[in-house]
């Protein structure tokens, strides 16, 4: 075996392992030490390897991202209608985190609970993930008729802000805490009916709520 392919097999097992780790515990919580021991790994291969922790752990978010966005491109919504459509793309992603638990942490911890001092290089590593979903809400809001004044560009941007700022709600409830999975399940059954109250509204519009509005 040639030494760049021991090489190869050598870090694709140590990503593995990392992936293991963090896909179980925060990253706090993760230990180098743990990742040897429990794949008979020394971590002086480790260090040859990898500079430190910080770059296992940034290797395996950027693993998680580009499986992640992959699994959202190839996403094929069948519903004639954009609500459902919504529906199966939002499933998407829930059956992703379905398929692969320790991806599903890994992304949670990296949103919800990231290390502060690794805050930049991961806003950084999700821009691709980002982009991919706003590619898929324009092809919903393009088969929509938007209110007037309300461009795509301008509801993607309002899609996104929203939910930043409903990761920032939940990220409280994480830090009060509360056990990862239960955030995790929490976050998406209420993410479709944010999604759907952004879009269509929390109240219906009549002349005499316009009018009420209209008299504030």
């Amino acid at each position: 075996m040639k030494k760049e392919e021991k090489t190869r097999l050598t870090c694709e097992k140590i990503i593995q392992a990392a992936i293991a780790e963090f896909g179980t515990k925060s990253y706090e919580a993760a230990s180098l030490n743990t990742i040897c021991s429990d794949n008979h790994i020394s971590k002086g291969l480790i260090y040859h390897n990898f500079k430190n922790k910080d770059e296992l752990y940034l290797i395996c978010v950027k693993q998680c991202y580009e499986e992640m966005t992959r699994h959202i491109k190839n996403t094929v919504c069948h519903s004639e209608s954009v609500e459902e459509k919504l529906k199966e793309l939002l499933n998407a992603r829930q059956v992703f985190f379905e398929k692969n638990p320790y991806y599903a942490q890994i992304f949670f911890n990296s949103v919800l609970m990231p290390p502060r001092h690794l805050i930049k290089e991961l806003k950084e590593l999700r821009v691709g993930y980002d982009e991919c979903l706003k590619e898929r809400y324009a092809e919903l809001l393009f088969q929509m008729e938007l209110r007037k004044g309300v461009s795509v560009e301008k509801a993607i941007q309002y899609l996104m802000t929203m939910q930043e700022m409903y990761n920032g709600y939940f990220r409280e409830m994480y830090y009060e805490n509360e056990e990862i999975q239960k955030v995790i399940e929490t976050h998406e059954s209420r993410l479709s009916e944010l999604l759907d109250m952004i879009m269509y509204g929390i109240a219906k519009k009549t002349e005499d709520f316009s009018e009420n509005l209209r008299g504030r």
